[in-house]
């Protein structure tokens, strides 16, 4: 009786149904060469039966579920959400951030022009200013009561602007600030006049209010007076509001310049001049018209006696009260207040 021997490519066969990596050729030479050949761990099934129904069996096991990739999706699109909220917040506050730079930017610039003018204001008793007060003196013809934004003008050793130069200039400049209120391109704009002054004989020009354009004269301050001719330029387009008072010698803080039985004397009962701005940055401007910039700057008071601050809160009180004016461009409104001491040196 012969001795039956498996053919050479049966266990190779098997192995690989097994493992699950076995081609279809493979399975089908294994059931040829036998036919009785039987799974170790399929319980004497047939290798037949092991191929059709184990195998894909598996295969359907590994695979997703339709629930499994609705919930993949869903948790997706939830993380892309998250991400773009995060996104548009961050660009949101990068962009207050930015605004809030620019207008610390343009209130420090300016502060820092005028600390300069202010500390070589030219403080003697024979020339004039032109300044806010809540009464009329002999000596300050021009002070005048100033409602809404302020003026100041007044002599300062600073360089100016001249048609003339060389040795014909004097060290004497007219000085001012404003807000330009004219209904133009310009309008609420914070101006400084820097208006050189030369020497009495050099030029036969005259002011506008017909007195020598020179330093020896000391005209009767009034720069305003022949504005289209008067050399101002815009140093600071975002300021719209204007406000100042004085610290006094004696401690007080008033909105006239000397005090009760006093007079202007050159400043000279003049400790400080305290200034506070508002100031609206370029990219909120365009939410307002310059009525409406007008009128925002109506609704700030004026000085009227508050301790040191006390302006300011209450321009943001006023702010946050409105109920007219767009609020993002209200909230990007920057209020600052700085105290500018003068310098007792004179001419």
């Amino acid at each position: 009786m012969s001795e039956h021997k498996p053919s050479a490519v049966a266990p190779k066969a098997f192995g690989a149904v097994l493992s699950g990596s076995g081609s279809a050729a493979e399975c089908n030479a294994l059931e040829t060469a036998h036919p009785t050949a039987r799974s170790p761990t399929s319980d004497h099934l047939p290798v037949t039966w092991f191929r059709r129904a184990v195998v894909p069996r598996l295969r359907d096991e590994a695979a997703f579920t339709l629930a499994e990739l609705v919930l993949s999706v869903g948790v997706l699109v939830l993380l892309v959400l998250l991400t773009t909220q995060l996104l548009n917040s961050a660009a949101t506050i990068m962009t207050l951030g930015h605004r809030q730079m620019n207008a610390d930017s343009a209130a420090r610039e300016l502060f820092d022009r005028m600390a300069i003018d202010f500390a070589q204001m030219v403080k003697r008793s024979d020339v004039d200013y032109y300044l806010k007060s809540s009464t009329t003196a002999s000596d300050c013809t021009l002070c005048t009561r100033q409602r809404g934004n302020d003026q100041i003008a007044f002599y300062s050793t600073v360089p100016g602007w001249s048609a003339l130069t060389g040795a014909q200039q004097s060290p004497v400049s007219i000085v001012g600030y404003r807000i330009h209120v004219s209904p133009d391109t310009f309008s609420n704009r914070m101006e400084r006049l820097g208006e050189a002054l030369v020497w009495n004989g050099a030029t036969s020009d005259t002011r506008g209010d017909g007195r020598p354009a020179s330093v020896i004269f000391w005209a009767t301050l009034n720069p305003w007076a022949n504005a289209t001719n008067t050399p101002f330029d815009v140093i600071s387009p975002e300021v719209f509001r204007f406000e100042y008072y004085y610290l006094l010698k004696n401690g007080d803080l008033s909105s006239t310049p000397w005090y009760t039985i006093s007079s202007v004397r050159g400043m000279q009962d003049v400790s400080a001049i305290i200034v506070d701005i508002a100031v609206l940055d370029a990219k909120s401007r365009v939410l307002l018209t310059n009525s409406d910039i007008t009128g925002l700057a109506q609704e700030l008071a004026d000085y009227g006696g508050q301790a040191p601050g006390g302006l300011l809160a209450g321009w943001r009180t006023a702010l946050d009260a409105n109920r007219t004016l767009p609020r993002p461009a209200l909230s990007s409104v920057r209020l600052y207040e700085r105290c500018f001491h003068l310098s007792p040196t004179t001419l």
